[in-house]
């Protein structure tokens, strides 16, 4: 995890102050890119504890397409990840509780993408087109719906926005493309997260996960986080752990389980708390 440590030295030094939506501030700088073999280990943080659990449960949450944080609830009870949004988006829209709808964020654009004629199941869509024509350099995935990020639509506008995979012989990669990153408390789940599903979609196409490759836009440091990050720096990183995903012959990406993946020798330093910007 050199890369993401390095990125956030960069930010440091060379980041321009910004205001942003949150009010909070931070620096920021434009245009990072970051590449991680997976060969080299998982890329899973180890100058602080990566919050697995929630990790793994909101990609399958995300995977399932749903944009209801009472299905987030079910896969993991403890996942927090959503609740400062989920309650800033009731104050927003007028309301003390719903029924739990954040809107038509990453799951319902994922799987339910709402065409002029039809609906598309955008990561079923590519899957196919992995398994049929490799080659296209059409296996996209798309999260940025404009006329469904508004702040009365959806709890959150998607800050990772977009994703394409690659094959070559019978490496698979996935490249993602984030708008806006919060490079101390998001990015590493992000990495994580991206990761995790480019080995899951090799394990049901044949292929075997090579890179995750990750493009940032606004890479931001919040002004509240800045200590945390410094405090990270200072540590020495662990080795890579190995995921270990348990064969139960899943063929579909919806076959997949929340007690399917295990970080194995993941071994890192004490959590480093800091409070979201929301």
């Amino acid at each position: 995890m050199k890369t993401y440590l390095d990125q956030l030295q960069h930010v440091l030094d060379h980041g321009a102050a910004k205001k942003d939506r949150t009010g909070v501030g931070g620096i920021s700088c434009f245009g990072l890119h970051a590449r991680y073999r997976m060969d080299d280990g998982f890329p899973a943080v180890t100058t602080k504890q990566l919050v697995w659990k929630s990790t793994v449960s909101e990609l399958l949450w995300f995977i399932s397409g749903s944009g209801n944080i009472h299905d987030l609830k079910k896969i993991y009870p403890h996942n927090r990840l959503w609740d400062a949004n989920y309650r800033d988006y009731l104050k927003r829209i007028g309301k003390t509780e719903n029924d739990g709808s954040m809107g038509r964020i990453y799951g319902a654009q994922w799987r339910k993408w709402q065409g002029r004629d039809r609906t598309v199941d955008q990561l079923q869509e590519a899957i196919e087109t992995l398994r049929k024509n490799p080659d296209s350099r059409r296996i996209i995935v798309n999260a940025w719906n404009a006329a469904e990020v508004g702040p009365r639509e959806v709890a959150l506008s998607p800050c990772h926005t977009f994703f394409q995979f690659y094959v070559s012989g019978d490496r698979l990669s996935l490249q993602m493309y984030q708008r806006s990153c919060d490079m101390f408390l998001g990015v590493p789940l992000n990495i994580a997260s991206y990761s995790l599903l480019l080995h899951t979609v090799a394990r049901i196409t044949g292929l075997r996960p090579h890179e995750f490759i990750h493009a940032l836009g606004d890479a931001h440091i919040y002004l509240n986080h800045v200590d945390a990050v410094k405090e990270q720096l200072r540590r020495t990183p662990y080795p890579l752990p190995e995921l270990r995903v348990k064969d139960r012959g899943q063929k579909e990406i919806d076959d997949f389980a929340f007690d399917d993946f295990e970080l194995v020798n993941y071994r890192h330093h004490p959590p480093i708390k800091a409070e979201m910007a929301v």
